[in-house]
C-alpha cells in the first residue's frame, strides 16, 4: 500500500471496505492505528459486515476510546475543582472540549493532554493552584521553563504525580512568536459555558483553533486526525446555524487565520467531502498536494515515509514559529544542551 488514501477512503465512505482482502484489512488498521483514527474508524464501519476476524479488533478501539472519554472527562473536573477557588473562566481546548460538549468530533476520538485555557493574568494563580492539587513541572530545565514562559502560547506541561496524567495551560493558541496572533481574549469572551461550569470555545472559534493548530503551528503530524475534526465540526456547526459560515468568516480575519482555513477547508473537501461550498476557500492551488503529499505519508504498515516531505513540514514548523534569528539562537542552545 502506497498511502493512507484507503483510510481516508473508509472515513469518507465507509461502504469501500467490502471490497478489501485480507493484507487490505492489515493495512487499513495499522494505518488507522498509526494516525489515532482506529476509533473513529470503528465508529465508522459500525453498520458496516465486516470480517469476522475485524470485529474484536473494531470492539476494542470503540471500547478502549469509550475510556478515553471517561478519563478525559474525569481529567477535565479534576482541574475544575482545582481551579474553583480562582473563579476563573477554564475553556477546555481539542479532544476534551469535543467530548464535553458532546460534539461528532468526540465520536471515537482519541485524546490524549488535556489542554485548558484561561486569561493571561490569571496564569499565575492557576499555576500555583495545580501544583497544590498534585501537578509537577514535567520540564525542569531552566532554559525549557523560561523559553516556554517567554514566547509559547501555554505554560510548560505539568503532570499529576498520582494519575500521570499530563495538563497543557494555554493562555493563547499559538506562540507568541508566531506570525497570525489570534485574539485570545475574543476566545474567552465568546466562550459557551457546560453544565460542568467549564467553557469550550464557540463553534466558529473552535474550529478556527483546529485549524490554526494544524496549520499555523505543527509539521501537520497527526494530520488526517485534524482535518477529521475540521470536517466533523463544519458538518455539525453548519447545518445546526444557518449563520456559522458568516460568523466563521468574521472571525476569521479576526484571529488573523483567513488564508489557513482556506487552505484547511479545501484540504478537507478533498479528502473528506467535507461541505464547504459557502465559504470561498478557492480553487485547490499547487503547494496543497505538498500537503496532501505529507498528510498520506504512510504505508500499509503504518510506518511514516516520504522522509524528505516530513524533513520539510518539520522545519516549516519551526520557521513559522519564530524570526529566523531567534530560531537559529534556540536551535544553537538545544544542540548545545543536548
Amino acid at each position: 500500500m502506497r498511502d493512507a488514501q484507503p483510510l481516508v477512503d473508509a472515513l469518507r465512505e465507509p461502504e469501500t471496505v467490502l471490497s478489501l482482502d485480507g493484507a487490505g484489512w492489515t493495512n487499513l488498521i495499522s494505518i488507522a492505528r498509526a494516525e489515532s483514527l482506529i476509533g473513529s474508524l470503528a465508529h465508522r464501519l459500525a453498520e458496516i459486515a465486516v470480517p469476522e476476524q475485524v470485529g474484536p479488533i473494531l470492539k476494542d478501539a470503540i471500547q478502549a476510546t469509550d475510556l478515553a472519554r471517561q478519563q478525559a472527562l474525569w481529567e477535565a473536573d479534576s482541574a475544575r475543582r482545582a481551579l474553583a477557588p480562582l473563579n476563573c473562566k477554564v475553556v477546555l481546548m481539542k479532544g476534551t472540549a469535543y467530548v464535553a460538549a458532546d460534539l461528532d468530533a468526540g465520536i471515537g476520538r482519541s485524546i490524549g493532554d488535556l489542554d485548558i485555557m484561561v486569561a493571561q493574568d490569571s496564569l499565575l494563580a492557576v499555576e500555583e493552584a495545580l501544583l497544590d492539587a498534585g501537578w509537577e513541572w514535567v520540564k525542569p530545565d531552566p532554559y525549557d521553563d523560561q523559553y516556554y514562559r517567554e514566547h509559547m502560547h501555554e505554560l510548560p506541561p505539568l503532570i499529576h504525580r498520582d494519575r500521570d496524567r499530563m495538563i497543557d495551560v494555554h493562555h493563547t493558541t499559538l506562540p507568541l512568536t508566531a506570525e497570525p496572533t489570534p485574539n485570545p481574549q475574543a476566545m474567552l469572551d465568546a466562550a459557551v459555558k457546560l453544565d460542568s461550569g467549564l467553557y469550550v470555545m464557540s463553534p466558529a472559534d473552535m474550529l478556527l483553533h483546529s485549524v490554526a493548530h494544524l496549520f499555523a503551528d505543527g509539521d501537520l503530524a497527526g494530520g488526517l486526525r485534524n482535518l477529521w475534526d475540521i470536517d466533523r465540526l463544519v458538518r455539525q456547526f453548519s447545518e445546526a446555524d444557518a449563520e456559522f459560515w458568516t460568523v466563521l468568516g468574521v472571525r476569521a480575519r479576526l484571529h488573523q487565520l483567513e488564508p489557513h482555513l482556506a487552505r484547511a477547508l479545501r484540504l478537507a473537501f478533498r479528502l473528506y467531502d467535507t461541505p464547504v461550498y459557502n465559504y470561498r476557500a478557492g480553487h485547490t492551488k499547487f503547494t496543497d498536494y505538498l500537503y496532501f503529499r505529507r498528510l498520506l505519508a504512510r504505508d500499509g504498515w503504518g510506518r511514516e515515509t516520504r522522509k524528505f516531505t516530513r524533513q520539510a513540514f518539520y522545519i516549516r514548523s519551526h520557521w513559522l514559529r519564530m524570526p529566523p534569528l531567534m530560531l537559529a539562537r534556540h536551535l544553537w542552545t538545544k544542540w548545545r544542551k543536548g
